[in-house]
C-alpha cells in the first residue's frame, strides 16, 4: 500500500516518547513499515514489533526495516494479530492505522481488500489483541475517520480503554474534519483535543503547524 499523508501524521503525532529504558513498542497492520520505521527515528532506545498480515506487505517491510539505520531494533512478522504472541507480551505503545470499511464497493486487489476493509480485522479483534499486548500503564494511538473513531470508542470502554487524547484532522480551515487520532489508555490521564489543516485555505500551501510536525520525515520541507 502507498505511503499516505494521514498515517505520516499518526507517526508524527502519537506519543513514543516514553522514559523508561528501551521501551517496547507495537505497530498493529505496518503495511510498508512505514510507522515502525517513524518510531524508531524518534524514539532511539525503542524495541519495535511490527505484525502483518498480507505476505507481500510483510515482505515489503521487512526490506524496508533491514534498509533502514534501526534495522536492530525493528521486527516484523508476517502472522495475523490475533494470533501474535510474545513473551513478555506487553508493550508500552501500540500504534494502529487500521482498516475500516464495512459495507463499501471491494476492490478487484485482494490486498487492497485486506487494507482497507474490516474482514480480516473487526474492530472487536483489534480491541481483544490491544487488551491482551497493551501494558496497563501504556498508550494506544489509533487513526480512523470521525464516525469509525466513535464506533471504536464505544467498543473501546466495554475493554476498559478511555480516550484521553484527540488530533482532528483537515484539508483546509473550510473542510471537515477527516482523520481522527486518538491516544487511548487503561488510566485516566490529562489530555486535551486539538485540530490541524493540512493545508492553508488555498488547498496548496502546507500549513506552518504540518509542516513543524512532519518536518523531521519529509524531504520538501
Amino acid at each position: 500500500m502507498k505511503v499516505c499523508t494521514d498515517a505520516c501524521l499518526l507517526g508524527a503525532y502519537a506519543d513514543v516518547a516514553n522514559q523508561q529504558a528501551a521501551p517496547r513498542l507495537l505497530d498493529i497492520g505496518t503495511g510498508t513499515g512505514l510507522l515502525a520505521l517513524m518510531a524508531a527515528q524518534r524514539n532511539p532506545t525503542a524495541r519495535i514489533d511490527a505484525v502483518e498480515i498480507d505476505t507481500d506487505a510483510a515482505r515489503q517491510a521487512t526490506e524496508n526495516a533491514e534498509a533502514s539505520p534501526f534495522s536492530d531494533r525493528i521486527t516484523i512478522w508476517h502472522t495475523p494479530v490475533q494470533q501474535f504472541n510474545t513473551a513478555p507480551a506487553s508493550y508500552d505503545r501500540i500504534l494502529t492505522n487500521p482498516p475500516f470499511y464495512t459495507n463499501h464497493l471491494r476492490s478487484p486487489d485482494a490486498a487492497v481488500n485486506r487494507a482497507l476493509h474490516t474482514d480480516d480485522l473487526p474492530f472487536g479483534d483489534l480491541l481483544t489483541a490491544v487488551d491482551r499486548l497493551l501494558h496497563r500503564q501504556g498508550q494506544w494511538w489509533v487513526l480512523l475517520p470521525p464516525y469509525e473513531m466513535d464506533q471504536l470508542t464505544q467498543q473501546a470502554v466495554r475493554f476498559g480503554l478511555t480516550p484521553f487524547q484527540r488530533l482532528q484532522v483537515q484539508h483546509h480551515a473550510n473542510k471537515p474534519f477527516f482523520r481522527h487520532i486518538t491516544g487511548f489508555s487503561f488510566t485516566s490521564q490529562p489530555g486535551t483535543d486539538s485540530t490541524l489543516a493540512i493545508y492553508e485555505t488555498d488547498g496548496r500551501t502546507y500549513t506552518a503547524t504540518f509542516r513543524s510536525l512532519l518536518q523531521d520525515f519529509y524531504l520538501i520541507f
